[in-house]
């Protein structure tokens, strides 16, 4: 199966392709502009890939949640080239695989993404679900200590961006680590198992997952 896979929902843009088993990948610094960045690097990835667009199956992307701006970004495109194409868009919930893509023992992850400056999205699962590609659908919204307190024994917390929410971990001692290896390629094990629930006709239902309002000259709520 041939796919391409977008990532930009926070603190990080990436894109990779998948032809054939063979996985091609590009980064970017550029998050804050991706929406000047994104497309030539799909345009780059592909062009390393040798895969012409028209021999792609599918387009992944991360749902979310994340950045408001990031998420529409990636989405639009990701949209953009499906319907073009005819193919289906995969959306791939961010949380479960942020918290998939780390190789831990833990008997749990709990995956936290900033929602703004002193709170946070987070959400935890069983590593043994997550790798039968099993994970619930609950996100929590809360502050720092929120998050700390409902960490449960065992478990390892993973994300971006956390140097608020350290001390409480440390404080309670939990183990937490940096998501840096969380990226484009991490939603192709996802893709493959919910292409078959995927749609090219109904592209107009895939929507990013926001997890919060965005109020025109307000902010986020």
């Amino acid at each position: 199966m041939n796919i391409l896979a977008i990532e930009c929902t926070h603190a990080a843009l990436s894109v990779a392709v998948k032809k054939a088993g063979i996985v091609f990948e590009l980064k970017s610094a550029d998050w804050r502009k991706a929406a000047e960045a994104l497309v030539p690097l799909i345009e780059e990835v592909m062009s390393q890939s040798t895969l012409k667009m028209q021999e792609l199956d599918c387009v992944a992307v991360s749902s979310g949640p994340g950045s408001f701006t990031s998420l529409r970004i990636g989405m639009s495109v990701a949209k953009g080239i499906a319907y073009g194409l005819g193919v289906p868009l995969v959306p791939v919930p961010t949380m479960p695989a942020m918290a998939s893509s780390l190789q831990a023992r833990a008997g749990s992850v709990m995956a936290v993404i900033q929602a703004r400056k002193g709170e946070y999205y987070y959400a935890a699962y069983i590593s043994g679900d997550l790798s039968s590609g099993i994970w619930h659908d609950e996100v929590l919204r809360g502050s720092a200590m929120a998050v700390a307190a409902a960490v449960e024994a065992g478990c390892v917390v993973v994300g971006r961006q956390l140097d608020e929410l350290l001390p409480f971990l440390a404080a309670r001692g939990v183990a937490s680590a940096d998501a840096d290896f969380f990226s484009a390629r991490t939603l192709f094990s996802a893709a493959e198992r919910l292409y078959s629930t995927a749609d090219a006709a109904t592209l107009d239902r895939v929507v990013p997952d926001y997890r919060q309002t965005f109020i025109p000259n307000v902010g986020k709520a």
